[in-house]
């Protein structure tokens, strides 16, 4: 007899862009030919100084326990970067070093969440949101993105979160935004900073895609007055110096609540591999331009994918405004051939042709705001691209195909109409 797994473990959601991954691999290995635009990681090599840096460490030794919080070195050049490039009024004290991004969810939950409090999230949301709110018995409490507002933060639905629920405790941000690509304004972000500035309200804002706002600068509520003591901004190597794999963010918000992190890295993760850190340092302080080029790169990609799609007829998208998805309303095409949105996805992988297939995700991954949608990364080269858009209206067009992967997988059939974009 086996032991019980928890309820949580056993209803927990993942993140879905790392199965269809997985989908992807297997076909690749069998032989088909994948364009792979379904995992958000870079196409390009880490920045010569990080991995440079990182080849000195390990020959430097650099391999052995540091400072659960981070190296001190690490967090003050953390805090120079974020105070330089965005106006964050950041010290070393305000910085703590995780595995990425991501992990610093779970961290914000643990520091402010207890069971049946309500926390606001913007949805389609990135999908481990959820999940680590769920984790502490919190309430997700979701309100819609519309392509209409470019997928902005609506600070109306804050204020009526904050007048209506039971419990309001906590709001998640995430601008740039995954997977839409909207960006919230800095009118967006001051409103919303002067509707909880003194209540007792945390905000957790996800920034990942700092360096990948394609018209002005990336904007911070940490920018905005009194926002470092009630928000955990959370920052990643991953996209801007294209090292995903080595595991490397930061968070910056008030002394008091990174000291609290501080401890949560202690008693989980110990610390962050040195090496690591040192590597990552290295990139701040000497791949600024080289970092530069890449995202003007990425622009160009995601320009490109956009403006092809948008020719497909039953396609709508909104022009690029940031970081390197298109999120495109497919409605019009899943309610003319009876299929979901995901079902779409995965039909273009796995049933449009036997040699030839494209990753993507169905907009409802990211919650059931995001059905009718299809989500498609950069990660490819641009010819890769090209044949991914030329694909589309071959595929969309081939109705006994589709009826075909409807058979075997009637799950995906639409049983009711989406509402077509305005």
């Amino acid at each position: 007899m086996s032991v019980t797994l928890s309820r949580f473990a056993q209803t927990l959601n993942v993140e879905t862009a790392f199965t269809v991954l997985a989908v992807a691999k297997m076909l690749k290995s069998q032989g088909k030919d994948v364009v792979e635009l379904e995992i958000g990681d870079s196409p390009f090599e880490s920045t010569k100084s990080a991995k440079s840096a990182g080849e000195q460490a390990i020959r430097d030794n650099q391999s052995h326990y540091c400072p659960s919080p981070g190296l001190p070195a690490f967090r003050a050049e953390a805090a120079r970067f974020v105070q330089e490039e965005f106006g964050i009024p950041a010290t070393a004290d305000n910085v703590v070093v995780g595995p990425g991004a991501k992990v610093f969810q779970q961290f914000f939950c643990e520091a402010f969440l207890n069971a049946g409090d309500g926390v606001l999230v913007f949805s389609p949301h990135f999908p481990t949101f959820i999940p680590n709110i769920e984790r502490r018995g919190a309430r997700p409490v979701l309100t819609p993105l519309t392509q209409a507002n470019d997928f902005r933060p609506d600070p109306r639905a804050i204020e009526q979160f904050l007048k209506t629920d039971a419990k309001p405790r906590a709001i998640f941000l995430n601008s740039p935004h995954n997977p839409t690509g909207g960006v919230a304004t800095e009118e967006d972000l001051k409103e919303i900073a002067d509707l909880v500035r003194g209540r007792d309200i945390a905000v957790f804002s996800d920034e990942p895609y700092c360096h990948m706002v394609w018209k002005g600068r990336h904007r911070s509520l940490l920018e905005q007055p009194g926002m470092l003591d009630q928000c955990v901004a959370a920052y990643t190597f991953s996209k801007s110096y294209s090292m995903s794999g080595w595991r490397l963010g930061f968070c910056v918000t008030s002394r008091d609540i990174a000291d609290a992190i501080g401890k949560m890295i202690n008693t989980t993760l110990s610390c962050v591999p040195p090496i690591v850190q040192l590597a990552g340092m290295a990139a701040l302080q000497r791949d600024t331009s080289e970092r530069d080029e890449v995202m003007q790169r990425f622009q160009a990609k995601v320009e490109r994918l956009a403006n092809g799609l948008q020719q497909i007829p039953g396609i709508k998208t909104i022009d690029p405004q940031a970081t390197f998805y298109v999120f495109p309303n497919v409605a019009a095409i899943c309610n003319r051939i009876g299929i979901t949105s995901h079902g779409l996805a995965l039909y273009l992988l796995e049933g449009a042709d036997d040699k030839f297939g494209v990753a993507c995700l169905g907009g409802e991954c990211f919650g059931e705001a995001g059905a009718g949608f299809l989500r498609f990364s950069c990660a490819e080269p641009d010819e890769r691209i090209q044949q991914a858009i030329d694909f589309l209206p071959v595929a969309f067009a081939r109705e006994d195909r589709v009826q075909a992967f409807l058979s075997q997988h009637p799950k995906f059939k639409l049983t009711q109409t989406y509402p077509l974009p305005r």
